[in-house]
């Protein structure tokens, strides 16, 4: 009898041995799946053809080729690993959309699960799981890697010929037991510091991936406002999910948990459970960002009169932390300190809140590092940096960042605040339960700045009139 193919089915008996997944381990199944006798198993691995996938060379192969140097370089001799990570858990049986490690996919453009990018002598390696082999029962059973299951993944061909590194089974990755100084991302601090601090400066590819962000992130705040009838109806909720639909349409994700705070719930810096109601004649803060497919995420804020008009108080309230925000801006170039923006934002609304009397002391008084009673009402910093994760390079060394200088390449936020908690019985009661914020993007250029957010309005105005066209 010939071998057989998608035409010629094996013989299968019920002593037809049942296959194990292809990596040697256990199948990702759960207890209530239906029972597979041999036959059917053995069934279901005979007969399919060829279907390759049609992996373009990634963009960012070469580039990451030349991150790789440059991380190798910075440790001479020695060995480093770089896991992407896999799954976890939600809720029982689901998992959450896995998401690779920033670092992992930076120097390897790997965005698979499971995967382990390997670095040694002048060499790269990237350890991937790939699509399951259908002599295996994981093809077809396993709930996690499962072809039928879980979608095609790609095999370790089109992984090397996407990204142009050598590809192998994360099944042979090595135990690395040798006398070689071998280096973990995931335990060694100097090498997470080292890898965070070579992405602060972003290349031109990059810059175009949070622009890309940054105009989707645009269309998502005007869905927003356009479906504005229903914001009023149902609340934060229709925010959060009007941007979502959005992010998932034009990109991967959002870049993190939006917050759409409604009234004194803009008080709370971090508000992500989005439960509440939109009110006439309240403000809303928006905080939202779309994460690209490539993993660079925009973060942008707006405050809205919920009205369409800022009233009186709101419009000097606003236009105060629009002016430290601007003074944020302006301090942004090559050279300057990092703090700089942050300083200019806090003089600004320093002075603001002595003029509207709240300050126990002079704004000079306040602004001393010894003081500080001013951020009462600012309550945090006004930048972080800005790359594939919100807060990005978060553990570069405090020298560089936030002590160091800004370069030409880096992106980072300049979101200034004035929050007025409702229970806050040292200002007056018309401002408690009023939080202002206003975030863009900016990227450091070689003779100063460009905001990458610029397409959404920020004077006060410039939102009423764009409210109104959009509404």
């Amino acid at each position: 009898m010939s071998e057989p193919t998608a035409e010629t089915p094996a013989e299968i008996s019920a002593e037809t041995p049942v296959a194990t997944p292809a990596e040697g381990g256990e199948l990702k199944t759960e207890s209530h799946d239906p029972a597979v006798p041999a036959a059917y198993a053995a069934f279901m691995r005979q007969g399919w053809g060829e279907r390759p996938l049609d992996v373009p060379r990634h963009p960012v192969a070469d580039l990451a080729a030349t991150r790789r140097a440059k991380l190798a370089e910075a440790f001479p001799g020695e060995r480093l690993v770089l896991p992407a990570g896999t799954y976890k858990v939600r809720a029982n049986d689901t998992d959450y959309r896995f998401r690779p490690d920033t670092a992992h996919t930076y120097f390897s453009g790997n965005q698979t699960s499971d995967a382990v990018l390997v670095i040694e002598d002048g060499e790269s390696v990237l350890y991937a799981r790939p699509r399951s082999e259908r002599d295996t029962d994981e093809f077809f059973r396993d709930r996690q890697y499962g072809e039928l299951w879980a979608g095609r993944r790609p095999s370790a061909r089109e992984i090397s010929e996407s990204l142009g590194i050598e590809v192998r089974h994360v099944k042979d990755l090595p135990s690395f037991d040798d006398d070689r100084k071998t280096r973990d991302l995931t335990t060694d601090e100097d090498l997470a510091r080292v890898a965070d601090e070579l992405r602060l400066v972003k290349d031109e590819w990059e810059v175009g991936e949070l622009q890309q962000a940054c105009d989707i992130t645009a269309l998502g705040f005007e869905d927003s406002v356009r479906e504005w009838d229903q914001v009023l109806e149902f609340g934060e909720r229709w925010i959060e999910g009007t941007f979502f639909r959005r992010a998932r349409a034009m990109g991967n994700d959002i870049g993190y948990d939006s917050i759409c705070a409604g009234g004194s719930h803009a008080t709370t810096l971090h508000w992500i459970d989005n439960t509440g109601s939109i009110e006439p004649g309240t403000l809303a803060l928006l905080d939202m960002g779309v994460e690209g497919h490539n993993l660079y995420t925009a973060d942008v804020t707006r405050t809205l009169p919920v009205d369409g008009t800022f009233t009186p108080l709101q419009r000097e309230l606003y236009d105060l932390v629009h002016q430290a925000q601007q003074a944020g801006i302006d301090a942004v170039r090559p050279g300057a300190p990092f703090l700089a923006a942050h300083n200019a934002a806090m003089h600004v609304l320093a002075h603001g809140l002595e003029g509207m009397g709240l300050l126990p002391v002079s704004a000079q008084e306040a602004l001393d590092p010894e003081s500080k009673v001013y951020a009462r009402w600012t309550l945090h910093g006004t930048s972080h940096m800005l790359g594939m994760d919100v807060h990005d390079c978060g553990r570069s060394s405090a020298d560089i960042y936030p002590k160091g200088d800004l370069a030409e390449g880096m992106v980072l936020t300049v979101e200034p605040g004035l929050y007025f908690q409702e229970d806050d019985l040292l200002v007056p009661e018309e401002l408690r339960g009023i939080g202002i914020r206003i975030e863009d993007d900016i990227l450091v250029t070689a003779d100063g700045h460009r905001n990458l957010s610029a397409s959404l309005p920020r004077t006060s105005a410039d939102v009423e009139e764009w409210m109104g066209r959009l509404r």
